[in-house]
């Protein structure tokens, strides 16, 4: 009516809700006479000429009852068959439309309102921002959309879960694809993880070097599992690869978990099957360098347990309060300390932070003995909880142990990334912490002695022998142009006996060459007849022995295979530590086609489970206290959808360890130190009124 005001439009999934209907006798939809609020949802739908107040759908013909058109709208937007509802219209807004040429066309000068692709954009902000779906509904959050454009129609949580799900759906199809054109073989690392809602849940992440010779990695999986057996981790990986069409798996990094031993060889025995692993899947098995390295350190400072533990209750006691920390902080300046840096705590679990834990105390050791005369709570609590203070022998012992530690911690820190190349270092980083360890057991220090002959034992176990050591990541440093087979070579003679030396040497070579012709799909002993193929002349008799002169020759290069030739080149005289091996490999990758294939491939092998595990301070966010009631298949779209996204920002997973930001806020804390006369704190932030 003329003069009522028109009732307000509730929001529904994607349109607005039909008006209330007048009272009528007539089977017709709203009024015949034109309406400005009369639903789009008419559209999509027809009057059943035969039944009363049923209506049909345009595309796939089922039929509803209305009474009024909620129902109507919530099926033409999920229906399938029509080509307006939200998958389609979310593939149409991923994918740029094309002019005849097969270019994008170019976007208008002033951009329409798109609710759509709006909706979508919102979808993004609340994966790459891990927010709780019920924050879309904050009376702040709506005000400030209603700011930016007040024609967009916010929608409730759960159609924000629903559309989450919907674009995973859209990133795991544009993933397969770009899988299929980018990826020969693809490299898997996996770990598991318990919310605090103590679900088990298993991270699989997908990691390969594509066309543009760049690395990338996304997760693939992320789901709940009922135990860490080795059966339900090879099925878990088998059911993934199966989902996403992958079975040319190259390895597969685990931790030094016993059941992990049982399911590699589950999932190799499945894997052989189809007759796509590589050396018959003898070096899939990945061990994760990082544990590795964390149990050598481990056995080496069981006699320095106590000592670190009181040194670390010295730590935790300074920074235990505000005010504890301002004592400390007095107690820093009557030392006369020059260093101003912070004392840092570490996680327990995590020798690397244990390190700069140890690293930060030292450097305030006078501080802390000052804090032991002035501070009588210090040395009660301390004692009452049953370590004590540290004493001048555990100073002592932790100051000398700190140079070796630091060889481990900067070990850790260069193979633990998952956006750079890594594999092609392993070996070199191993025989290194080999020769160091070797050091350190002829030392004259009996401490020192007694701490590497431990470490020695737990090396020897996991690198010691060659039948140990696997064999593609010595072939990933073969491949590096600044090492090749000579100086690798010379590393396994400086770090292993004669004996073994040869036995590894040989082994290399075997296998070496048994990964080429594999790639180059030539059987062993099949090269001489390919090269008496090549000089036929179709067939016909040699008259002038020609054919055989060439076979009889061996000074031409084209005669060579890219192994060969590869080998012969001299090595790259550019050795420096931001050698960008992947540029090298694209720019001569035509030079050595087969053996590009194999760099592609060996390079993408992660040598840690820094990757995944990374992934679950991600599934901590997400799942926290408040968020409790998320679905397993939410979980995995969440988590996955975020990997795709910042993927597509050309930015990697989280490389860092949990305490590497340390030495950043150290820098920023002496920064403001030298900026404020010595203090350590930051004057007070001062806003104008204006």
């Amino acid at each position: 009516m003329d003069g009522e005001s028109e009732p307000s439009q509730p929001t529904n999934l994607f349109a607005t809700l039909s008006p209330v209907v007048q009272n009528t006798t007539t089977m017709l939809p709203p009024e015949t006479r034109s309406r400005k609020n009369r639903s789009d949802v008419w559209n999509h739908f027809k009057l059943d000429p035969n039944l009363e107040k049923i209506a049909i759908c345009n595309y796939c013909d089922k039929k509803f009852k209305y009474n009024g058109t909620s129902s109507m709208a919530a099926h033409s937007k999920a229906c399938k068959s029509n080509p307006n509802n939200d998958f389609n219209k979310r593939q149409r807004t991923l994918t740029p439309s094309m002019n005849g040429d097969g270019h994008p066309t170019s976007s208008p000068s002033v951009p329409r309102f798109d609710q759509e692709r709006l909706r979508y954009l919102l979808v993004k902000l609340f994966i790459a921002w891990e927010l709780p779906f019920s924050k879309v509904e904050h009376p702040d959050f709506h005000e400030f959309v209603s700011g930016l454009n007040s024609k967009f129609n916010l929608i409730s949580h759960n159609t924000l879960a629903r559309d989450t799900l919907l674009l995973w759906d859209v990133e795991k199809e544009k993933l397969k694809n770009f899988l299929a054109l980018h990826c020969q073989r693809v490299c898997l690392t996996s770990d598991t993880w318990t919310s605090i809602q103590n679900l088990t849940y298993m991270c699989i992440t997908a990691h390969f070097i594509d066309n543009n010779w760049t690395l990338q990695n996304r997760v693939l999986s992320f789901v709940q599992v009922t135990g860490h057996s080795g059966d339900i981790i090879a099925n878990t990986i088998d059911a993934c690869l199966t989902d996403w069409g992958l079975n040319q798996i190259l390895t597969v990094t685990l931790d030094n978990a016993s059941s992990n031993d049982l399911a590699i060889k589950h999932l190799t025995k499945k894997l052989l099957s189809y007759n796509r692993l590589v050396l018959n899947g003898e070096y899939i098995h990945m061990r994760c360098c990082a544990h590795i390295l964390n149990l050598i350190v481990k056995e080496g400072f069981k006699d320095l347990d106590k000592s670190i533990l009181r040194i670390r209750g010295s730590v935790k006691y300074a920074k235990s309060s505000a005010q504890r920390f301002a004592k400390f902080k007095e107690c820093v300046k009557r030392s006369n300390t020059e260093y101003k840096g912070l004392a840092c705590l570490d996680v327990e679990t995590r020798w690397n932070s244990t390190y700069l834990m140890l690293d930060s105390a030292l450097k305030h050791q006078k501080a802390f003995e000052v804090l032991e005369i002035h501070d009588p709570m210090y040395t009660q609590e301390l004692v009452q909880k049953g370590n004590g203070v540290p004493t001048s022998l555990d100073w002592i012992e932790a100051q000398s142990i700190l140079p070796f530690l630091k060889i481990f911690y900067d070990c850790t820190l260069r193979i633990s990334g998952s956006s750079y190349v890594a594999s092609n270092m392993y070996m070199l980083e191993v025989f290194a912490i080999g020769a160091k360890i070797n050091n350190m057991c002829i030392c004259e220090d009996s401490f020192i002695k007694g701490m590497a002959f431990k470490m020695k034992k737990k090396y020897d176990k996991y690198w010691g022998k060659p039948e140990k050591i696997n064999m593609l990541l010595v072939i990933s440093s073969v491949l590096d142009p600044r090492y090749k087979l000579k100086f690798v070579t010379w590393l396994i003679n400086q770090n292993f006996d004669s004996l073994e030396a040869k036995k590894l040497r040989d082994l290399l070579d075997t296998r070496l060459n048994e990964l080429f012709m594999e790639y180059s799909h030539v059987r062993h002993g099949s090269q001489s007849d390919s090269q008496l193929n090549r000089f036929d002349l179709g067939g016909k008799e040699d008259l002038y022995s020609y054919n055989r002169f060439l076979q009889c020759t061996d000074s031409s290069s084209a005669d060579k295979n890219d192994l060969e030739k590869y080998l012969e080149e001299s090595i790259e005289s550019q050795f420096t530590i931001d050698f960008d091996i992947l540029k090298w490999w694209r720019e001569n990758s035509n030079r050595f086609p087969v053996l590009a294939k194999m760099a592609k491939d060996l390079f993408a092998i992660p040598i840690s489970t820094v990757a995944s595990e990374s992934t679950f301070s991600l599934g901590g966010r997400v799942m926290n206290e408040y968020r409790s009631c998320l679905t397993p298949e939410t979980m995995e779209a969440l988590v996955c959808s975020y990997s795709c996204l910042k993927a597509a920002r050309k930015s990697s997973i989280i490389d860092s360890l949990l305490v590497e930001n340390y030495r950043d806020l150290e820098k920023l804390e002496e920064e403001i130190a030298s900026t404020k006369g010595g203090s350590t704190f930051p004057a007070p932030v001062v806003f104008d009124e204006d």
